[in-house]
């Protein structure tokens, strides 16, 4: 069990306060059975190399978090750590795993919660039913021990010859699972069948780990919709679904919500009602991106890099005109094609009457200046440098999905070159993760004093799997700005 629960604390009111505490799921040995054939059923584009993804990508994600979190299990260890292929230290169930209080791993909560008896019996029988498991085998699983049998509910085999259910790969993605909102937690709803196991994992979690014994009465959830099971179709308009990746806590009043393909306007409305009526925020501004997939979350459209600036792709931050009229051909043909997006600011007290925005870009603005008190300039950093056609080809590849690990400071995948050279064109340093770490083990460089920072990280099998490190973060403490 992890120490110091009772000091536990939960609390997130901007998306670029220095970050304390945050939810992460290490890639496990389902996301190495995903089968081309189903690759998309599980929500991912194309398969991934296990190996890599987690010894030469995602591991260096988790040392960069414990160096800016919890320094001391990372520090002086950074060789050891490269020498030793068991990558035991990475391992929930393993003895030398690092059990960090502040880069929380999920399994590890899981194992936790399945040393209750009770707890174990009714989570093992939901799963058994959700994934249509024998009772022989629901006996077999109830007998395993709680770190095996975690390992297992996530991974979807009990070795590695035996697998008895599908995996779970989108559990990387925690920031889907839920969100902090202050310190309450909204525990989301997942568009798709195949995110079923990971919302019933959640549930378990928040409502049971000794973490959270502060917060049970914090933690909301959304219902859903009446009947709406009665109405045709799997995806119909009436179900309520709302994915992490479409919620941004811009200030500790103001909560955004993004209106996509996975999330809908009937949870939008509810959680809405729910968050005004327990006094949680007191403005929710709505922001509806095309339904399409490669927008899929609000976050894979634009992220917060400081309080006065961010970064988003064009097309749908504003309208531009084809020219300025001193061509003959601006004359002549319609203004070039946009994303439309629609802007729509809700006020506690005032549902009757919401706010209007003309464009994302208006909206970014006035979250900078009337929320965040911004005294400098509102910038924007545009995916792929604002070029044809890097804007939409490194947006796919998460351009715009970026993690402030603090003011000024955000992580991003390697491969987006333009949009990496636009961040130097607003004065950030650019640096390798692995650079980056070797100066903090010499002391060259350190966490604390780094600013205007952009962290670049390997990313040929993460991008695959359609998700950036904002994705990738459910974070529980941040400091308030």
């Amino acid at each position: 069990m992890l120490a110091n629960t009772k000091d536990f604390k939960v609390n997130v009111s901007s998306e670029i306060g220095t970050l304390r505490c945050l939810l992460v799921h290490s890639p496990d040995s389902g996301l190495g059975k995903v089968v081309p054939s189903k690759a998309q059923d599980w929500l991912f584009e194309d398969i991934v190399h296990l190996e890599t993804i987690r010894k030469d990508e995602y591991d260096y994600y988790l040392k960069l978090l414990l160096y800016f979190l919890d320094p001391e299990k990372i520090k002086g260890k950074l060789k050891d750590l490269d020498a030793d292929d068991s990558r035991s230290f990475y391992k929930p169930h393993h003895p030398q795993f690092h059990n960090s209080t502040k880069v929380v791993e999920l399994q590890k909560l899981l194992a936790d919660i399945l040393t209750d008896e009770e707890i174990k019996n009714k989570l093992v029988s939901s799963v058994c039913a959700i994934e249509g498991c024998t009772y022989k085998l629901q006996i077999e699983l109830i007998a395993t021990s709680p770190k095996d049998l975690a390992k297992i509910i996530i991974s979807g085999s009990i070795d590695s010859e035996r697998m008895i259910f599908a995996p779970i790969p989108n559990f990387i993605f925690t920031r889907d699972i839920g969100i902090t909102i202050n310190n309450h937690i909204l525990l989301n709803k997942p568009a798709k069948k195949a995110r079923s196991r990971e919302t019933l994992l959640a549930r378990y979690i928040f409502f049971n780990h000794p973490l959270f014994a502060n917060y049970r009465d914090k933690v909301i959830e959304i219902p859903d919709s009446l009947q709406h099971f009665l109405r045709p179709g799997e995806e119909n308009e009436q179900k309520s679904t709302l994915e992490g990746g479409d919620v941004m806590v811009v200030s500790k009043n103001h909560l955004l919500i993004g209106f996509s393909e996975r999330t809908s306007a009937s949870a939008i409305s509810d959680t809405i009602k729910i968050l005004f009526e327990k006094d949680v925020v007191q403005k929710v501004s709505v922001v509806k991106i095309p339904h399409k997939r490669d927008f899929m979350h609000v976050d894979t459209v634009f992220t917060q890099v400081k309080r006065n600036m961010w970064v988003i792709l064009h097309s749908i931050g504003k309208i531009d005109k084809r020219g300025d009229g001193s061509e003959p051909i601006d004359h002549l043909v319609e203004d070039e094609p946009v994303d439309k997006t629609v802007v729509t600011q809700f006020i506690k007290g005032q549902i009757n009457n919401p706010k209007k925005f003309e464009s994302v870009e208006a909206l970014l603005e006035d979250i900078s200046i009337t929320d965040l008190k911004s005294k400098e300039i509102v910038q924007f950093i545009y995916s792929g440098n604002q070029e044809f056609p890097y804007d939409s080809r490194e947006q796919w590849t998460d351009s715009c999905n970026l993690l402030a690990l603090k003011e000024g400071v955000v992580l991003g995948y390697d491969r987006n070159d333009h949009t990496i050279k636009a961040f130097k064109a607003k004065g950030f340093d650019v640096i390798h993760v692995t650079d980056l770490l070797q100066k903090f083990e010499s002391g060259e460089l350190s966490p604390e004093t780094l600013e205007n920072t952009f962290i670049t990280m390997p990313s040929a099998e993460l991008s695959r799997a359609r998700g950036g490190f904002h994705c990738m973060s459910m974070p529980i403490l941040r400091e308030e700005i």
